[in-house]
């Protein structure tokens, strides 16, 4: 059985980092592409970042360009997601996702296994 597990959300002030963490089991983790996505109240489920089985290919919304950093830990079967420079808009439930290939995508139906979601509250 496949689970994801994130944690690391909270309530932070605007220009505040988190880091975001999604630990995997049950799946074959270093031949994953990795993804989170974001989702707000009202709002479709929106694509943030992606990263390869290997870690070598990483891609972003343009939301988040310069601001976060995708990154895998396979010995430890972890994705992360550093988020500097938070901004308000930026409040959401974040996911973690895993694709059943190596190769990264940045459609939410790209991705076989979804985590339950950790909150992002970012106040002005």
């Amino acid at each position: 059985q496949v689970q994801l597990v994130e944690s690391g959300g909270g309530l932070v002030q605007a220009g505040a980092s988190l880091r975001l963490s999604c630990a995997a089991s049950g799946l074959a983790f270093s031949s994953s592409a990795m993804g989170w996505f974001r989702q707000s109240p009202g709002s479709e489920r929106e694509f943030v970042a992606t990263i390869s089985s290997g870690g070598g290919t990483t891609s972003y919304a343009d939301s988040g360009k310069g601001r976060f950093t995708i990154s895998r830990d396979n010995a430890k079967n972890t994705v992360y997601l550093q988020m500097n420079s938070l901004k308000p808009e930026d409040t959401a439930v974040y996911y973690c996702a895993a694709r059943n290939f190596p190769i990264p995508r940045a459609n939410t139906g790209a991705y076989a296994y979804w985590g339950q979601g950790t909150q992002v509250t970012v106040s002005s």
